[in-house]
């Protein structure tokens, strides 16, 4: 895929709401101006006791009150429901003309020899180039705008001469007038040019060849995730991009590395990747899909610990996504709450997504990953003990451990083990035995849910499940597997959408729990741990 920029739509959602955003400032401006000037007039009207009009008060008032509830009306109206994109450039067009009209009348409807002249000028002139500033548009709509802003100006000035000012020559004060008006209508024009061409080049430079880069939703060790939406197909996407501190040469593999093998996935419950390529500065990125939920630990952090039911049936979904990474010799090693996404689809609530596999490794060995034997890579507190003294003799059985990790974190609230420091925490998961769920967590959980949480986190992975299919087969067989409520979990998912329920939202990237890589033999030999190596399995 392409990095090269291509034309930005005109007509998106994005760029509609943008200008109604922009057309509301506007009007904004137009009334501070329209309430100064009403409030010259009044004030002079007071002080000279109304002898300035000779006449002409009423309907020269009259036109500063329509001025000022026009430019009220257009800010009411940019502030509520969204407009379509042609609507609010006839809004724009026709206030522009509309408040220039207004402006003209102040000269016509002033008492003959009153001088409102240069009233008329500034407060015309100031509406065509503010209006260039706060409204983005290209310069050919500026130019044809703010001409047809500026002809009632110029038709009052070349009318009315000698009578809409103090001049002595009504003939210089025309032309000087009328230039002047000339000259705004252009610097309006230019400043579009220069401030519209900007606002182009900003969203190209966002933009990763058919996608445009929106808000970033989270970064992670490795990379940082923006969401995204096609220009074609308006389809929402999430892009991770390399981080530029981690640009290496080994960082590089790493990155590409994740997206080549994440890419042979195809279980439903593991993030889809759609493109991947870089930037035309170098920049790595790959494209993903937009998970609209919320990750696990997350979730346990905003709704404390899940029912069984639920937590059975996320697991489920879980062991799914790993048994497919398996059979194709991939394992994830870094299996956590924050990986797990919880999303939602109109035909069904709770839908898992494993995702973040920066850290998968081949068990064929050809990934190009480093061979030091005593890096330890992966999140301590869900780090099986193979994974700790042999970090080179892992398999699969290494994420099975760490999803009782996690079972056990949903189904309590709480990590299997704590500790102040990386070798404390890592020094419980070889020698300490787990206290059982329901020890933790005060109250009784169904004994068949338990015992399989229990055997996933064995010390000797000979003792876990053999595969994430035989897991699966094993959660699927608990007594509160059936006791799963769907239409719960639906409104569950719409009161998340009202707001009801409050909860942040999915990023793509681990926020919590870190993942490490880091020689720990020393640290734990000096600790005190032993730390001899199991066979290979």
């Amino acid at each position: 895929m392409s990095a090269s920029a291509s034309p930005v739509p005109a007509n998106t959602e994005e760029s509609a709401h943008d200008l109604q955003d922009r057309l509301a400032r506007f009007a904004r401006a137009v009334v501070v101006v329209a309430a100064v000037i009403g409030s010259a007039s009044l004030t002079a009207q007071v002080v000279t006791g109304g002898d300035i009009h000779a006449g002409h008060a009423l309907p020269h008032e009259l036109v500063h009150v329509s001025a000022l509830a026009l430019a009220l009306l257009m800010w009411r109206r940019c502030r509520q429901a969204q407009l379509s994109a042609r609507a609010l450039e006839i809004l724009d067009a026709g206030f522009t003309l509309a408040i220039c009209v207004l402006y003209t009348l102040l000269g016509f409807t002033a008492a003959p020899g009153l001088g409102v002249g240069f009233t008329v000028l500034l407060a015309t002139t100031y509406t065509l180039v503010g209006r260039s500033i706060l409204v983005p548009s290209a310069p050919a709509r500026t130019l044809w705008i703010s001409a047809l802003g500026a002809t009632p100006a110029v038709t009052y000035f070349l009318t009315s001469g000698i009578s809409a000012s103090s001049a002595e020559d009504p003939l210089i004060f025309t032309l000087f007038t009328t230039m002047w008006c000339g000259f705004a209508v252009f610097t309006a024009a230019a400043n579009s040019r220069q401030l519209y061409g900007l606002r182009a080049r900003i969203r190209e430079i966002g933009r990763l060849g058919q996608y445009t880069l929106e808000e970033k939703l989270g970064e992670g060790g490795m990379g940082v995730v923006h969401r995204a939406t096609h220009a074609m197909l308006r389809r929402p996407a999430a892009i991770k991009l390399l981080l530029k501190d981690r640009a290496s040469e080994q960082d590089q593999a790493r990155f590409e590395r994740e997206v080549q093998l994440t890419s042979r996935l195809r279980h439903p419950n593991t993030i889809s990747i759609f493109d991947y390529g870089r930037t035309a500065d170098g920049v790595f990125y790959y494209v993903m899909e937009y998970l609209d939920g919320l990750d696990l630990d997350r979730l346990v952090r905003t709704l404390g610990p899940l029912a069984p039911a639920r937590a059975i049936h996320i697991l489920v979904q879980v062991t799914g996504a790993l048994a497919e990474a398996h059979a194709l010799g991939l394992i994830h090693r870094d299996i956590k709450p924050a990986n797990i996404v919880l999303t939602a689809r109109p035909d069904e609530p709770d839908v898992v997504k494993v995702v973040d596999f920066g850290l998968v490794r081949s068990l064929e060995g050809a990934t190009g990953e480093s061979a030091t034997a005593n890096v330890v890579t992966g999140t301590p507190m869900y780090l099986s003990p193979e994974a700790i003294n042999a970090p080179q003799t892992v398999d699969a059985r290494a994420d099975i451990y760490a999803l009782g990790a996690v079972a056990y974190f949903l189904v309590t609230g709480t990590h299997v083990f704590e500790g102040g420091t990386i070798v404390e925490l890592c020094s419980k998961h070889l020698l300490l035995p787990p206290e059982t769920p329901s020890a933790r967590l005060g109250r009784a959980l169904p004994a068949d849910l338990e015992a399989i949480i229990l055997q996933c986190l064995a010390k000797d992975r000979d003792a876990r499940p053999a595969t994430a299919t035989a897991l699966r087969t094993a959660l699927r067989a608990c007594v509160d597997a059936a006791a799963y409520d769907a239409a719960a979990a639906s409104q569950w998912w719409r009161d998340r959408q009202t707001g009801a329920v409050a909860t942040a939202p999915a990023t793509g990237v681990s926020a919590s729990a870190p993942t490490m890589a880091v020689d720990l033999r020393g640290r734990l030999e000096a600790s005190g741990v032993t730390t001899a190596r199991p066979p290979a399995a």
